[in-house]
């Protein structure tokens, strides 16, 4: 079936009608799905290339403004690597299972990201349950009951977390660090592949930084300089763009969170609980259109190269229902500030002191 069928079909689902059950919607979308081998390692090959072109640029670099910058597109990239690698762990990149799981591999060790891991948090735990507390855990927030129980130090990483400044921190601490690389390996979830995914990526790092140490005594230069321009900044870059696309995707004052799972089922949460955020100057493509995730949650088989088609078919065939938000940073920190804490009564956003900053979410329908 060609992309052009996809003229044809159902037609618009007027906004008062109850939402369709995730099989029907996702057979929209049917001819999207297909995936493709050569162009998928084209894109990975493309920005393996840009990646070391820009590391060098880096380390060779005079001025230090244009290592900076360089740094800095560095750690962009990374994060295309990385769109890349999530395409590979849902097996939507290619046709074949086993070139997934190799691709994927390759494509997350910029990022320090162990393959396995990424697999169970996000696949399982992040698509099997978005949205729903007690099991999705990124970005879950907190009850002002919950918030007022912590400590004073944890209470101010929560703040920090959430203050719009520092997503990158909670990805790096909360995530990173927390579930995959100091994970609880006496957990009942622990396999084998998780700890060789770890020493992987750990070891790319510390070839990374081996290199560069070799190239700071071969030329000469300052390695502290070096490290910081070709590592250390791409790496927190990385992290930060992370942080604060996951942020973005299911943090919105018209995004509900759920704490019952037949309420939350009810909800059709791949769609209520995600957020379309477009952007100007195709920034959305330069990021692999990864911020097509409606589509994404829908159905997880669509390729990356396929996102912007899917998106725009479902907001067709369901106008009013998808959370399209065109960013600004005035709706991003503002986002912040209201987006605290969850009051699941009264199903709405509220500030650290528990007053509602979102008007409370419809009691959800159950679906055709």
């Amino acid at each position: 079936m060609s992309e052009s069928s996809l003229t044809e079909g159902p037609l618009p689902l007027p906004p008062e009608a109850p939402l369709p059950h995730r099989k029907i919607i996702r057979g929209w979308l049917l001819p999207l799905v297909q995936r493709t081998t050569l162009q998928p390692i084209a894109l990975l090959a493309l920005d393996y290339v840009f990646f070391f072109a820009l590391l060098a640029a880096a380390v060779l670099l005079q001025p230090w403004w244009a290592r900076l910058a360089a740094g800095l597109a560095c750690g962009f990239v990374i994060g295309r690597l990385f769109i890349i690698g999530h395409d590979a762990c849902h097996q939507s990149l290619t046709p074949h299972r086993r070139l997934n799981r190799w691709l994927g591999r390759i494509a997350f060790l910029p990022s320090l990201t162990p393959y396995s891991l990424w697999d169970m948090g996000h696949n399982t735990v992040h698509h099997g349950f978005t949205n729903l507390k007690g099991v999705d855990f990124v970005w879950a927030p907190l009850t002002q009951t919950e918030y007022e129980a912590l400590p004073p130090a944890r209470r101010f990483m929560e703040r920090l977390y959430r203050s719009g400044w520092a997503p990158g921190v909670y990805y790096m601490v909360e995530i990173w660090w927390r579930r995959m690389i100091a994970r609880d390996k006496s957990a009942n979830a622990e396999r084998p592949v998780f700890s060789r995914d770890c020493a992987l990526v750990l070891s790319f790092a510390a070839l990374w930084l081996a290199a560069l140490v070799a190239v700071s005594f071969a030329t000469g230069r300052a390695l502290l300089p070096m490290l910081g321009f070709a590592f250390v900044l791409p790496v927190l870059f990385w992290f930060a763009m992370i942080g604060f696309v996951v942020y973005v995707h299911h943090t919105h004052v018209k995004v509900s969170w759920h704490d019952d799972r037949a309420a939350w089922q009810r909800a059709q949460p791949f769609v209520s609980t995600t957020v379309h955020l477009t952007f100007p100057w195709r920034i959305g493509s330069l990021m692999h259109h990864i911020m097509e995730h409606t589509a994404h949650h829908v159905d997880m088989s669509i390729p990356l190269y396929k996102l912007k088609a899917a998106q725009a078919r479902i907001e067709e065939l369901l106008p009013g229902r998808i959370v399209v938000q065109r960013f600004s940073w005035r709706w991003y920190f503002d986002t912040a500030r209201r987006c605290k804490l969850y009051d699941f009564t009264q199903r709405c956003w509220t500030d650290f002191k528990g007053r509602a900053t979102s008007e409370p979410a419809p009691v959800p329908a159950a679906a055709l």
